[in-house]
């Protein structure tokens, strides 16, 4: 693309005056939520931005799995999927349970699939899999 494109395709998404709409600016500025709030879920977020972690949670989707079933599953090592498991965990996307010298792993409640479930639907155009 070149510069003279790219600045007609830039200009595409700005206004040609500079009116500020007082009402619609307070309307959003009143529905905001809390900087606190706002950086909590952008780091939420930021756990479904790597598709390894993605993977991984899909995996549980159906039924919680040992770190040895979750590893086999995605092939790769248990040192990979114990390090991201740790991530989510702090992220209260996963909880675990140990039986023996197990350690099982589940979705920690059904938000988490629900927000898996709207960013697969909202790419692909269709209902996911559940």
């Amino acid at each position: 693309m070149t510069t003279l494109e790219q600045l007609q395709e830039d200009r595409a998404y700005a206004c040609d005056c500079e009116i500020v709409h007082d009402d619609k600016v307070a309307l959003a500025r009143a529905g905001m939520p809390d900087d606190n709030l706002v950086t909590d879920a952008s780091d939420l977020f930021k756990m479904f931005g790597d598709s390894t972690r993605m993977r991984i949670l899909l995996a549980l989707r159906k039924s919680e799995l040992c770190v040895c079933d979750l590893a086999d599953a995605l092939g790769m090592t248990i040192s990979a999927v114990s390090h991201q498991l740790r991530l989510l965990k702090q992220a209260k996307l996963v909880k675990s349970r140990r039986d023996g010298k197990s350690a099982f792993y589940s979705l920690d409640d059904a938000h988490v699939m629900q927000i898996i479930s709207c960013g697969i639907e909202h790419v692909s155009g269709c209902e996911p899999q559940q």
